[in-house]
């Protein structure tokens, strides 16, 4: 028996004044969508922005249903209209904020467990990384380099194939 060890590192920024303007930019407009959400049962507000290499934006925001399976995340959301509306294009950056009716907002949440397999099949589908960009409605920012370093182990199409 052998142990492994996976992890990776990111960026910690104090606040959106510490970024880049173009990731600024981002993440104040994924900040602003949020308001568009539709989470009437969680008030977990989510809103998803992201710059394609063609330079269009493409956001997205979290849409509930009462049958809670139905609901789409914003991720899901962005990368669904991205694939419809510019199949071609890749997604350079993608800011991912979030506004919590029930709690505080200022800390940096990451997309969950089935955003993060469509995030890596995204990046598959393209042969490009995604550099997301995560924060509240204030506080800290993180940076990750590639969406797919969120899913260690990942089940991908090339293990259909073994």
């Amino acid at each position: 028996m052998k142990k492994e060890q996976y992890g990776f590192e990111f960026d910690v920024y104090d606040s959106i004044d510490d970024l880049s303007k173009e990731d600024a930019f981002l993440l104040q407009q994924a900040r602003e969508i949020t308001r568009t959400a539709y989470a009437p049962y969680s008030q977990f507000y989510v809103g998803a922005v992201a710059r394609l290499n063609n330079g269009e934006i493409v956001k997205g925001t979290n849409q509930e249903n009462a049958s809670f399976p139905v609901s789409i995340c914003a991720e899901r959301s962005l990368l669904s209209s991205t694939a419809a509306l510019f199949p071609s294009a890749n997604i350079e950056t993608m800011a991912i904020s979030y506004h919590n009716q029930n709690g505080k907002s200022s800390e940096p949440v990451s997309p969950c467990g089935m955003c993060r397999q469509a995030l890596l099949e995204h990046e598959k589908r393209y042969d490009h990384p995604i550099k997301l960009i995560l924060s509240g409605t204030e506080g800290k920012v993180y940076v990750i380099e590639r969406s797919s370093m969120l899913l260690p182990l990942s089940f991908t199409g090339d293990d259909l194939k073994k």
